[in-house]
């Protein structure tokens, strides 16, 4: 019983410090439907794709769209970290 306590006393740190700080990407994958979905409605499209980019520290996000003409565009949204 000893050594099982004293493994669990040296990983309970480390499980609380990877639970802490684990990145939350669900929040984030939200906020990147919302951000589609707005972009769509403003310019009456249909979203193709929607990604997070991250670039020199700065996060966006890019979204391609089909209007009601067919033509396809790609829009670059500042993310509001």
């Amino acid at each position: 019983f000893g050594t099982r306590l004293r493994c669990f006393l040296v990983f309970l740190p480390l499980l609380c410090a990877l639970l802490i700080f684990a990145p939350v990407e669900p929040v984030f994958a939200d906020s990147l439907r919302e951000v589609a979905e707005r972009v769509a409605r403003q310019n009456d499209a249909r979203v193709v794709s929607a990604r997070v980019v991250e670039r020199n520290g700065r996060r966006f996000y890019v979204i391609r769209i089909v209007t009601q003409a067919g033509v396809v565009k790609t829009i670059r949204v500042p993310a509001g970290d």
